[in-house]
C-alpha cells in the first residue's frame, strides 16, 4: 500500500492568497493586527463564496463581487459592514495586480452606492457634559472616567487610547503622542480636565495596580496588562447607562470632531487630530454638522415649517 502525501497547496489557491495578503498588509503597508484580521474577515466569506464555484480568488471578477453584495443585503447585512467588505476587496484586488500579475482590477468600476453612506453619529453637549458628570462606586472608576475624558478631549480610537505608554503624555506642553493607524504617529492636544483626570488617576489608582511591578503602559488592569478593547466597552457601558445615554467609543469620536467643526475649527486642523490619511474622510463631519444647523433652523425659525 501506497503512503498518502499531503500535496502543497497552490500559489494560487485562495487560502494561499490570503496568507500573502495577510503579510502584504502587515509588513509592507504597516498596517495594525486588528485592521488586518478586519480585512481577512471580510475576504473569507467572499472566498467561500469563490470556492462554491470551484474557482480561487485570483479568478474573481466584478460579477462575483457585485452578486456577493447581493447575498449580503439578502443576508441582512448593515450598510456600514457591506461598504467595509467594498473597502477590502478594493485592497485585496491592487494586491493581485501588483504581486500576482492580474491584468486588470475587477473593482476598478465598483462603486459604494449613496443609499449605504452613513452619517456618523454624534451626541450633543449637552449629552457628552451628562457622560462625562457620571459618578459610581468603584476602585476602577478614576481610570475609566479618565479615558474617557481624554477619548472626548482628543478624539482618540479605542486602540490608541488602550496602547498609550506613558512616555507618550506630556503634561506640561498638554499634548499626547499617539500612534494611530499604520503605525502613523500624531501628536494631538489634550485639555486641563483630561491632564487632572490622567494626574489623578497615576497618583491614585495606578501605583495599586501596579504593586511594585512595572509597565509602560499608561492605562493598566490588576494584571498589569493594558485593557481590552472587550472590557473597555464594558466601562463606557456602564457610564452611558448611569447616564441614560446609548453610546459607543466610535460615538465619543464623532462627537469631537463634530463639536469641534461647530464650534468654527478649521478641516485640515481637524483632520491631523482625527489622524485621517485623506481629508474626504474627514468631510463627512461637516455633513453632520450641516445636518444640525438645518435642524435648529427648522426648530426655531418661526416661518421655517
Amino acid at each position: 500500500m501506497k503512503n498518502s502525501k499531503t500535496l502543497p497547496a497552490s500559489p494560487n489557491s485562495s487560502a494561499v492568497l490570503l496568507e500573502d495578503f495577510a503579510s502584504y498588509l502587515s509588513v509592507e503597508r504597516g498596517l495594525s493586527r486588528n485592521t488586518v484580521s478586519s480585512y481577512l474577515m471580510d475576504l473569507k466569506g467572499f472566498s467561500g463564496f469563490i470556492s462554491a464555484k470551484r474557482r480561487s480568488l485570483l479568478s474573481f471578477n466584478k460579477s462575483d463581487a457585485v452578486a456577493y453584495v447581493a447575498s449580503m443585503l439578502d443576508s441582512g447585512y448593515s450598510g456600514a459592514s457591506i461598504a467595509r467588505f467594498i473597502s477590502s476587496v478594493r485592497v485585496f484586488a491592487k494586491f493581485l495586480v501588483t504581486s500576482r500579475g492580474l491584468h486588470e482590477d475587477p473593482t476598478e468600476t465598483l462603486r459604494t452606492p449613496k443609499k449605504w453612506d452613513r452619517l456618523p453619529k454624534a451626541l450633543s453637549i449637552e449629552d457628552i457634559m451628562k457622560l462625562l458628570s457620571v459618578n459610581f462606586e468603584g476602585s476602577v472608576f478614576i481610570r475609566d472616567s479618565a479615558m474617557l475624558e481624554l477619548m472626548y478631549s482628543s478624539g482618540l480610537r479605542v486602540s490608541e487610547v488602550l496602547n498609550i505608554k506613558v512616555n507618550d503624555v506630556s503634561f506640561d506642553a498638554g499634548f499626547l503622542r499617539v500612534v494611530g493607524k499604520g503605525s502613523k504617529e500624531r501628536v494631538v492636544p489634550m485639555n486641563s480636565r483630561a491632564v487632572e483626570g490622567i494626574k489623578k488617576y497615576m497618583a491614585d489608582l495606578r501605583p495599586q495596580l501596579l504593586k511594585g511591578r512595572q509597565s509602560h503602559y499608561l492605562f493598566i488592569t490588576s494584571r498589569v496588562k493594558p485593557m481590552t478593547r472587550q472590557r473597555f466597552w464594558q466601562a463606557l457601558k456602564k457610564f452611558g447607562a448611569a447616564a441614560g445615554i446609548e453610546i459607543t467609543p466610535h460615538i465619543i469620536r464623532h462627537s469631537f470632531a463634530t463639536h469641534l467643526l461647530e464650534g468654527g475649527a478649521d478641516l485640515r486642523s481637524v483632520q491631523k487630530m482625527l489622524g485621517h490619511s485623506d481629508i474626504a474622510t474627514t468631510q463627512i463631519y461637516t455633513r453632520v454638522s450641516g445636518d444640525r444647523i438645518k435642524k435648529q433652523y427648522i426648530d426655531h425659525h418661526p416661518r421655517a415649517k
